[in-house]
């Protein structure tokens, strides 16, 4: 399959994702962005661990035409699986595997911005040579490159770099920092862990449980996207607080933890996260901005698929505001999304 992985040193165990941060999730992008404005103040050492502890993707680009990238912004995509949800039969997914969770994070061309777009799994989507399908088959048919080409041609918009993530592995993130602080949107149960509406102070395998459950919910994945928006939010205010980066020992245990789980495309290397970081200097948490592609209700397919339709008309105008690197003004008008 095109876009294999190329582990740059023996792990334990492969793993597919991200971070907000820029983690799902996302986090990965918003992740890498704090992780690079840490970098760049404990350089050596940080940067030697973030090199050799990550894995690459090989050739995860599509080939052939592709958006033009003219508006300065960087577009990030995280792409999040879930190891465990291989082995359930009613997660609907195909040999190959399929990713769990999609995200774009959009850097601001004036680097005062991030916005973090889910995209939920069983949208339906034109899967180029394929045509129509849930937006998750696009990586069981065609590996990272004909997820790109996908969410490309979807949102067009390029995307600059490319991050995979094991959901598993948010537990090792989240214990590296010492827990993180989730905001619930409502209360409930699952495997053996309590959610409180509002703040929960969650270690690795409650965080777990957080950003995997959708069964107890009665629109499924929205909130299930919602939760891991949640987390994102958690693991970027907990990364940007003062007992963290007044912490040497928690950053470098949360750089050798972030770069053992992650899988990236062959430019995003420490110094592209140390640059990145640098010009993101002045971002704060609200300044990240959280939201899911737009939907239209449900629908089902010939075959029987039960699958999320997405709402044509807010999507073109995301489209523009992503192209013309507008995305705050596309959000003044859709606070729902």
């Amino acid at each position: 399959m095109s876009g294999r992985r190329v582990a740059v040193r023996p792990l334990r165990r492969r793993r597919p994702l991200l971070a907000a941060l820029v983690a799902t999730g996302g986090a990965l992008t918003a992740v890498a962005t704090v992780l690079a404005v840490v970098a760049s103040v404990f350089v050596g050492g940080l940067a030697q661990r973030y090199d050799a502890g990550r894995s690459v993707l090989h050739d995860p680009f599509p080939t052939g035409d592709r958006p033009s990238d003219s508006s300065g912004a960087l577009d990030v995509l995280l792409i999040g699986s879930d190891s465990r949800a291989r082995l359930d039969p009613g997660d609907d997914r195909a040999t190959g595997g399929r990713s769990d969770t999609l995200m774009v994070a959009h850097v601001s061309g004036d680097r005062r911005h991030v916005s973090l777009v889910s995209i939920l799994r069983d949208s339906w989507v034109d899967v180029p040579g394929h045509g129509t399908a849930k937006i998750n088959a696009a990586y069981s048919w065609g590996g990272v490159p004909l997820t790109v080409r996908t969410v490309e041609q979807l949102l067009g918009v390029r995307i600059d770099h490319v991050a995979e993530i094991d959901l598993a592995d948010f537990a090792g993130m989240t214990d590296a920092l010492g827990g993180v602080t989730v905001q619930s949107p409502s209360a409930f149960d699952t495997g053996g862990h309590h959610f409180v509406a509002g703040a929960n102070e969650l270690d690795g395998a409650a965080v777990l449980a957080f950003v995997r459950e959708r069964h107890s919910f009665a629109d499924a994945d929205h909130t299930r996207v919602r939760n891991q928006q949640a987390f994102v939010r958690g693991l970027v205010d907990r990364l940007t607080s003062r007992d963290t980066l007044t912490d040497p020992g928690a950053v470098q245990r949360f750089v050798s933890s972030t770069s053992e789980y992650l899988t990236v495309d062959p430019g995003l290397t420490s110094s592209t996260l140390a640059g990145l970081g640098w010009s993101l200097r002045g971002l704060r948490p609200g300044d990240l901005d959280t939201f899911t592609l737009p939907t239209a209700g449900g629908g089902t397919s010939p075959d029987g698929q039960s699958y999320v339709r997405v709402d044509e008309a807010q999507l073109a105008e995301l489209a523009i505001a992503l192209r013309s690197d507008d995305v705050s003004g596309w959000r003044a008008t859709h606070p729902g999304a």
